[in-house]
């Protein structure tokens, strides 16, 4: 029978090579302050794109990871009008958008408020609005219970199941969550970014809830890298990069909760993507400066609402070819009316026809901005 970490005399009291990552983390440090004072620098309107960028991108990666997909759209529009932002023309959001939006927004606007039970089974039932994960009804709300079995994680490949790891049975849960918020919630020396590491193993380790627990364990860590930053500001996303890495992440994971209490390399890991997602962050501001640099360049232009929307998601990154058919169908508008608007923004060069014709006719915006320096 294999043995994880829980299961040793020991647990939860880990141990990591503190002066071995004294270096990786002091450069993960300077790079989080770098970036944070490089954001803080920018005009409110600009930080504000940044902002729902990032934290749209967090939202639908960290489902990602999981298997679900979400509207992008619907969970910009969520945010935008949690946060007071503009959001003309996006859609309204269906019920479990809200609550993924609900639960990010809640760890991260609300970093200084105690994590407790309760306020944890507010996050699990935000996540799951119906009472059911997929087709499966769930107990949602409070931790799992004996009735389900053991909580494993397997993967199923054509029937031939392989268990990657098994937690702690329900009956210890309340005493292994106690005091695992015990211990996030009181002070100690460790620096919030190492926090933000062990929190995110120890909660995935405990796996309290039926399902949900991945996007509420990275939750937690973004709660504990805000309170690292003492910013509600998000400018860049661990749970993007843990999905461009979600086999490494597994892989992590996996061996750590199969290893011994010395947790070194999980840190060393962590760290690392945490710093590989400062470049992601670096992704996002060059598209708020396209945006930016586009509208000023065209701030004479008079555009209806329809034709900025659109311009808006191209400057996002449109998913696939713009045809006439999808911005009718985006704009809720008729054929002849998105034509139209599709010509005066030809007109204007704002548009241009892609070299592809015919009845795959499919339009790209010009682009003439000049790089910033």
């Amino acid at each position: 029978m294999t043995e994880y970490i829980h299961d040793l005399p020991a647990w939860p009291k880990f141990e990591w090579d503190q002066r071995g990552l004294a270096t990786q983390l002091a450069a993960v440090r300077h790079r989080q302050g770098r970036l944070i004072g490089r954001m803080q620098a920018l005009g409110f309107l600009l930080r504000e794109e940044a902002v729902l960028q990032t934290l749209t991108e967090d939202v639908v990666k960290s489902s990602e990871i999981e298997g679900e997909i979400l509207d992008k759209d619907q969970v910009r529009s969520s945010i935008a009008r949690r946060l007071g932002m503009q959001a003309a023309a996006l859609p309204s959001a269906d019920r479990d958008v809200e609550g993924v939006v609900e639960m990010t927004l809640d760890a991260t606007q609300k970093f200084k408020e105690k994590l407790t039970r309760d306020r944890l089974f507010d996050w699990h039932a935000s996540l799951f609005p119906t009472g059911r994960s997929g087709m499966r009804k769930i107990i949602v709300g409070a931790w799992r219970d004996e009735k389900s079995g053991p909580m494993q994680v397997v993967s199923d490949r054509h029937g031939r199941e392989r268990v990657h790891y098994e937690a702690p049975g329900a009956g210890r849960l309340d005493a292994e969550m106690q005091e695992f918020l015990d211990w996030f919630n009181g002070a100690d020396d460790s620096d919030p970014v190492l926090k933000a590491a062990l929190a995110h193993l120890w909660f995935v380790t405990i796996h309290p809830f039926e399902d949900g627990n991945g996007r509420i364990a990275r939750a937690i860590a973004d709660m504990s890298l805000s309170r690292s930053e003492q910013s509600t500001q998000r400018f860049y996303s661990m749970s993007a990069q843990i999905r461009l890495e979600r086999k490494a992440y597994y892989d992590i994971l996996e061996s750590t909760q199969k290893g011994g209490l010395d947790i070194t390399p999980w840190m060393e890991w962590f760290l690392g993507c945490l710093d590989r997602a400062f470049d992601g962050a670096e992704k996002t501001l060059a598209v708020v400066f396209k945006k930016a640099d586009f509208w000023k360049k065209h701030s004479s232009a008079s555009l209806n609402e329809r034709q900025r929307d659109i311009v808006n998601r191209l400057l996002d990154g449109f998913d696939g070819k713009l045809t006439s058919s999808k911005w009718a169908a985006i704009e809720k508008c008729s054929p002849d009316t998105a034509l139209r608007d599709i010509a005066d923004l030809i007109e204007r060069r704002l548009l241009k026809k892609d070299e592809s014709g015919g009845r795959s006719t499919s339009y790209s915006l010009i682009e003439e901005t000049s790089p910033r320096p």
